[in-house]
């Protein structure tokens, strides 16, 4: 069994990862685009999004439960799978990893790349409304979290043997559809911890409604409707 620190530990290092790979890869997009090339393109920026979350919840899914993201994590805390302390523990872990991955970005990555697309900030399009853009994350983070119980929480369910490989499908295909509309967060520390570091709030509420609401929408209908416990 592990102990809280340990756990934390864990989140803070996936988050980490997704934030460090996911925003590196669009930082990447914007170099390639600079130095006269087509760019790494939608599907990279999202398989990299989907890679770094399924290996990291298949690294440290047995120990955290690997979260990764506010929104899981309250949909674990309206279902009363984790305590209130845990869920305020598990939220600073997953925002300080996020943050650090944005800052070390800004280290390795030419200012001139990281600045041109705020550090991979998501943010609107220039015709997406707020109200939309809440929709829209509210939906893809419910398919998120929907699947995380079904692999993770469920005890029928397939978390050793593919929790990892199924929550980081669901994250690229959530990104595929929502990228171009709101740079598809579906996370509220994914978004958190590169506008800290960039200084780009715009429209940054958007990213915790959204993704908070779905999240407790999926944990509460799986856990009520679906869930039976072993």
């Amino acid at each position: 069994m592990y102990n809280l620190p340990q756990k934390l530990l864990a989140e803070f290092i996936g988050t980490f990862t997704l934030v460090f790979i996911g925003e590196g890869s669009i930082c990447a997009d914007q170099y390639i685009h600079a130095a006269g090339g087509s760019g790494i393109g939608l599907l990279a920026i999202a398989a990299a999004h989907g890679l770094a979350i399924g290996i990291m919840v298949t690294a440290i899914g047995h120990i955290s439960g690997g979260h990764l993201n506010p929104a899981v994590t309250i949909g674990f805390w309206v279902t009363k799978k984790i305590s209130t302390l845990d869920a305020l523990s598990y939220w600073v872990s997953q925002l300080a990893g996020a943050t650090l991955a944005a800052y070390l970005l800004t280290v390795v990555v030419p200012e001139v790349t990281w600045r041109a697309v705020g550090l991979g900030t998501p943010d609107l399009a220039p015709d997406f409304t707020r109200f939309h853009a809440i929709v829209l994350e509210a939906i893809t983070t419910f398919l998120l979290v929907f699947v995380v119980f079904a692999t993770a929480a469920d005890p029928r369910g397939a978390f050793n043997k593919i929790a990892g490989f199924a929550i980081g499908l669901t994250i690229t295909m959530d990104i595929l559809v929502s990228g171009p509309f709101t740079g598809g967060a579906v996370n509220p520390a994914r978004a958190f911890g590169p506008a800290l570091v960039a200084h780009h709030w715009m429209n940054h509420g958007v990213y915790w409604v959204g993704p908070l609401i779905g999240g407790v929408i999926a944990g509460w209908l799986y856990s009520s409707f679906l869930l039976k416990e072993s």
